[in-house]
């Protein structure tokens, strides 16, 4: 039967039906390693205790009322959020996309609030990812995403990640903020070095910019810190937070300064389903194990393990892997062959990563990954090399 679905993905023949920790399940009753987390979104894995508890809970109280409404989870999880960062202020969306849209506007309308509307463009980095709507895909600027939807949206001035310089000749008079991931995801898990994004932050302190972040897949605890800005020793003006903070419920944020979003004013944004009370649930839930005395500690320490154990990679199959490269359990796996197929050979060992741009493949495990999980991975990731390996070498005969 044809699928009722619009054919914008290209879905694998697997489905699954359940899942456990770092396991998934299919409906053929096999057993999968998760090293993706559905693209860092299971943060917490699948299943989890405590976040099945708040959400079944929450379901036999109340599921929706609206914003016209006080929303005391909300202002819970937003005071959390906000103790724990750099923010004097939260507002929750549904999605990364919507959180960076608001990220967007927020920049603009402070340029506003100044006296300066003219100050709406935003210097932006190749190879980004930050969404799929008309103003994120502009902003990310890969042409594949932008072609056959009419004119771009204007205000967005894209130079190469990590080139401070090119960053600093596009600064001009109509330029009102910076956008960058610290460490890029579907760009291939490229990392900002240090003084690139310190250098970033001078530029705006210099220019009277905004500096604004997309963590919604760095964030969260996937470095071993519970937002990636505080691996370089400087804040953002403006975050954008989603995918691990709800751990597999939607939701989205965007956290500020209290001088960034003092453009935001009444009726200048708004949501229909933003912060309800199943999404506050669960990103409360998702805080109390990320902000529990030693977790992130502990995701750090097996971030190391993972990144011993795939360096011996390089040295068994250079043939496949060439470069490791990320932080904490954000990894990645720089490759010889295409992605889509390295990838598909590691379902076949019943394991799953994420193809990514730049010829990378992710490794983005649940931050509860056991070192046992990780060496099982790893193992599989080694059966997969030699499978390409194998694949490769009757094309030299």
């Amino acid at each position: 039967m044809t699928s009722a679905l619009l054919p914008t993905y290209a879905r694998y023949a697997l489905a699954f039906e359940r899942g456990e920790g770092a396991w998934l399940f299919s409906t053929q009753g096999e057993k999968y390693l998760d090293f993706g987390g559905g693209i860092a979104v299971a943060s917490l894995g699948y299943n989890h205790p405590h976040l099945v508890e708040a959400l079944t809970e929450q379901a036999k109280k109340l599921w929706h009322t609206s914003n016209l409404f006080q929303m005391p989870e909300g202002e819970r999880l937003a005071r959390r959020l906000c103790d724990a960062s750099f923010a004097d202020t939260v507002f929750f969306t549904n999605s990364g996309a919507e959180a960076l849209e608001l990220t967007i506007k927020m920049a603009r309308k402070w340029n506003a609030a100044n006296g300066s509307a003219e100050r709406f463009h935003i210097v932006t980095f190749q190879g980004a990812f930050h969404g799929r709507t008309l103003a994120t895909i502009a902003a990310g600027g890969n042409a594949k995403y932008l072609d056959g939807f009419g004119e771009r949206t204007p205000g967005f001035d894209q130079v190469a990640f990590g080139d401070l310089k090119a960053a600093e000749r596009v600064i001009g008079p109509r330029t009102g903020a910076i956008l960058v991931e610290p460490i890029q995801g579907e760009g291939g898990i490229r990392v900002g070095d240090r003084d690139f994004i310190r250098g970033l932050r001078a530029l705006c302190d210099h220019h009277k910019l905004l500096l604004c972040f997309d963590e919604v897949q760095c964030g969260m605890g996937r470095t071993g810190k519970l937002f990636a800005y505080e691996l370089y020793g400087v804040a953002p003006d403006i975050l954008a937070s989603a995918k691990g903070i709800g751990g597999g419920f939607p939701l989205g944020a965007v956290l500020a300064t209290k001088e960034a979003g003092k453009g935001m004013t009444l009726g200048t944004h708004g949501t229909t389903y933003g912060g309800n009370p199943l999404a506050m649930a669960c990103g409360n839930a998702v805080l109390d194990i990320m902000l529990a005395d030693g977790f992130l500690d502990e995701v750090a320490r097996k971030g190391l393990v993972l990144r011993q154990q795939l360096a011996g990679l390089t040295a068994a199959y250079p043939e496949i892997v060439t470069e490791i490269r990320g932080e904490g359990l954000m990894q990645g796996l720089k490759l010889t062959v295409a992605p889509a197929e390295f990838a598909a050979a590691a379902r076949a060992k019943k394991l799953i990563v994420i193809p990514a741009a730049d010829n990378v493949v992710r490794i983005l495990p649940p931050l509860i990954v056991s070192d046992e999980e990780i060496r099982i991975g790893v193992d599989r990731l080694a059966e997969a090399c030699a499978a390409m390996k194998a694949a490769k070498e009757p094309e030299k005969a």
